[in-house]
């Protein structure tokens, strides 16, 4: 028994030994920041919280940046911020989402701007509430053409383009793509569009090999103003900064990846769902009213 017993520990320190070089392996940082000097660079949502940071951290590369959000106010002040901070040239372009007409709007402007595109990222989200469904299902219409339509729309005028420029498109989602949680069924509805749509995408354009790349972003709870507003009172889950989150981010489509993560360690969040239903229900005791 005792033979077993060690038989199994020692393949079981095997397997965790070989998954930690295999996963040390694929996370380790090969990041160049002068790959992303001079490129050309669109960001939606970018007026405040992880969009802003994005824009402050390309600006910090050296990059030619266009933000778009809904408020002119505050792209003006992430414009004003981004020159100081190195930006090569900076514009904005307000843009309202839920309006079929602006994702090619947006993307205009940005082309005419630049010259061409690099990087597409698709970071705006509707608003939407927490709480348990009030079985609205125009608010759900709604909040599908700003989080996930309007992403394949602006997917679809640029990419003729950036086949030309070897472009990468960087589609932010969510853990709420990924696991459903209560209270969020809209928003939690356009995040699972979402996912599925560019894993999709990524498939056919390998297929045909495009030289365009599709990298996916996953996040968990991020310390935005807005994200913390709304869970108030529903979850005491730990919140990771925004800026961390919008460099991982910048490493991520940098290098080409298909599906990056944070914080880290919602992959095995992912993993292990399937595996182990027990940790959804673990994850989601936070989810209460206090």
């Amino acid at each position: 028994m005792e033979s077993i017993i060690m038989n199994q520990f020692l393949y079981l320190s095997f397997f965790l030994l070989a998954a930690s070089a295999v996963l040390a392996y694929m996370w380790r940082d090969t990041f160049d920041a002068e790959s992303v000097q001079g490129t050309r660079v669109l960001i939606t949502g970018a007026s405040k919280g992880i969009g802003e940071q994005m824009a402050h951290h390309y600006a910090r590369f050296g990059a030619n940046i266009v933000i778009s959000a809904r408020g002119e106010d505050g792209l003006k002040k992430v414009a004003q911020k981004c020159v100081k901070l190195g930006a090569q040239k900076v514009s904005y372009v307000t843009g309202d989402m839920s309006d079929p007409a602006d994702p090619d709007r947006v993307i205009r402007y940005a082309l005419d701007k630049m010259g061409g595109l690099d990087y597409l990222v698709l970071n705006h989200v509707g608003n939407s509430y927490v709480e348990f469904w009030n079985r609205d299902p125009d608010h759900v219409r709604t909040l599908m053409q700003v989080n996930f339509v309007s992403y394949v729309q602006m997917t679809a005028a640029a990419l003729p383009v950036m086949e030309k420029s070897r472009g990468s498109i960087i589609v932010i989602s969510s853990m709420a793509g990924k696991l459903a949680s209560p209270y969020v069924a809209p928003y939690t509805s356009t995040k699972f569009a979402v996912n599925g749509f560019f894993n999709t995408l990524q498939h056919e354009l390998a297929i045909q090999k495009s030289n365009v790349s599709v990298t996916i972003m996953i996040l968990g709870l991020i310390d935005t103003e807005t994200a913390l507003n709304k869970i108030k009172g529903f979850s005491s889950m730990t919140a990771y900064p925004a800026g961390e989150a919008a460099l991982s981010i910048i490493k991520a489509a940098a290098t080409r990846q298909k599906e990056a993560f944070y914080p880290w360690f919602h992959y095995f969040t992912c993993l292990f769902r399937d595996w182990f239903p027990f940790i959804k229900d673990l994850m989601l005791s936070d989810l209460k009213k206090q």
